[in-house]
């Protein structure tokens, strides 16, 4: 189970560091929505995306936008892993 969890742990970095900066830059289907409707123009970002530690999918500070996505892709691949472990040691402790 344990090289499972690494394998995976592995690929899904890899994944998210190496192919997210070829993710395409055409906007989702709510900002196309949005846009196509004629008020993408009046919407504002929510309090808390303003102080979001990667907004935009872009590691802020970063000047190669390719290596600030796929840093963004690294670090949120990282936290849902460590989020999943500590649900898992929480479930694990009750039973």
């Amino acid at each position: 189970m344990l090289r499972f969890t690494l394998v995976a742990l592995v690929l899904a970095v890899a994944l998210a560091t190496v192919v997210s900066p070829f993710a395409s830059p055409s906007p989702d289907g709510l900002e196309r929505v949005a846009a196509d409707s004629a008020f993408l123009d009046r919407g504002r970002a929510h309090p808390i995306q303003e102080d979001a530690p990667v907004p935009d999918y872009a590691v802020p500070g970063v000047t190669d936008a390719r290596v600030a996505t796929g840093l963004a892709g690294l670090a949120g691949t990282v936290a849902v892993f460590a989020a999943g472990l500590a649900v898992a040691a929480v479930v694990r402790r009750r039973t």
